[in-house]
């Protein structure tokens, strides 16, 4: 039997992606910190469409988390056929808001994590004929976002590290997918403390819902894309930040986060 393994799998796109792949027969394996939802979201898969659901409640901020996730599934003699590194959250506001720690502890779930479980698993993952690693990045990654600096930098990492991964496993059967989702309605602005009215209201004009994120990153996966953005407006923003002068991307985004 083979599993997906989805990180951040407890609550918005990462409880989306496992719903919809459960919904395709998929037997998963749920990652995220909070034990109680992980275990309602399990028996909850496995009585609505009769799929083996195993969850690991693991903190990702953790340095030894990965390591962990990798040996629990060895354990378990878990075969992993789709890495979907969904784990990630923000820090809104100026950058000296935070900590170092707490900038420290947002990059690694971001793009350390990802990173490392790439590495442990892709020796499962070219054992099998045909696998696939699901990475989920953001629209912010497309440009620099004052007010979200550190989170922009990490998921614009998270797609160039994808995009050169995809090309690296071409020929080794595994295909790498990115997908960049851009407003959608999970506690992303309450995890991120975004306080900026414009902001706010933005994300609520065009918000997504996180199902239709899910299928658009799971059909996108099985396809072979190599890179996603959901939502037409989205997909819109990443090209007028791509042609307008990149001044002009950052202060608009400024003026969403309200930092001077």
């Amino acid at each position: 039997m083979e599993f997906a393994l989805i990180t951040g799998a407890s609550k918005g796109i990462g409880k989306a992606i496992a719903e919809e792949l459960a919904s395709r027969h998929t037997p998963v394996l749920l990652i995220a910190r909070s034990e109680a939802l992980l275990a309602e979201l399990a028996a909850g898969l496995s009585a609505k469409y009769g799929v083996a659901a195993y969850y690991l409640a693991i903190d990702l901020a953790d340095p030894a988390a990965p390591s962990q996730i990798h040996a629990w599934v060895q354990q378990n003699g878990y075969r992993v056929n789709i890495l979907i590194n969904n784990a990630g959250y923000g820090l809104s506001g100026p950058f000296d808001q935070y900590s170092a720690k707490e900038h420290s502890d947002m990059m690694r779930v971001n793009m350390e994590v990802p990173v490392v479980l790439c590495s442990l698993f892709l020796p499962m993952l070219k054992s099998v004929a045909k696998s696939y690693i699901l990475n989920i990045a953001s629209a912010a990654a497309y440009q620099a976002v004052p007010g979200l600096s550190a989170y922009a930098g990490s998921k614009a990492f998270i797609l160039m590290f994808s995009r050169g991964l995809r090309y690296e496993l071409r020929r080794a059967g595994v295909s790498v997918t990115v997908v960049s989702p851009g407003a959608t309605d999970t506690g992303f602005a309450s995890r991120a403390k975004v306080t900026g009215r414009k902001a706010v209201k933005a994300a609520e004009r065009f918000n997504m819902k996180p199902e239709a994120v899910a299928k658009l990153a799971v059909d996108a996966m099985y396809a072979g894309k190599a890179e996603s953005i959901t939502g037409f407006v989205n997909k819109l923003g990443a090209f007028f930040v791509w042609l307008l002068p990149k001044s002009l991307a950052e202060k608009t985004g400024a003026g969403l986060y309200e930092i001077e």
